[in-house]
């Protein structure tokens, strides 16, 4: 097929100047997950929620459950990867 190696090396060098560290481990042999599915914040976040949701039930505190909800759920929103190329909150206008 004519041409596939062209491709491949634009995709190899695309690879590289877009996640460097993960081209490196792919070229070492031991893959990391790519930075779009890297979540140390969503994480952080997500346990904190816990920790609040937790405190609220044992509590019987209301508004910490509904904060540790809420929080979970803005916990829930960074975990998706394509979350930055969606653009806004809101639909385009349509003319």
């Amino acid at each position: 097929m004519p041409g596939s190696d062209d491709r491949l090396s634009e995709i190899e060098s695309r690879l590289h100047r877009d996640d460097p560290r993960f081209a490196h481990a792919l070229d070492v042999g031991r893959p990391c997950p790519p930075r779009e599915y890297r979540y140390p914040r969503a994480w952080l976040l997500l346990a904190g929620a816990l920790v609040v949701l937790g405190s609220g039930v044992v509590l019987a505190h209301g508004l910490l459950i509904a904060t540790g909800l809420v929080l979970a759920g803005m916990a829930e929103e960074l975990f998706d990867p394509h979350r930055p190329a969606r653009g806004g909150r809101c639909p385009p206008r349509r003319s």
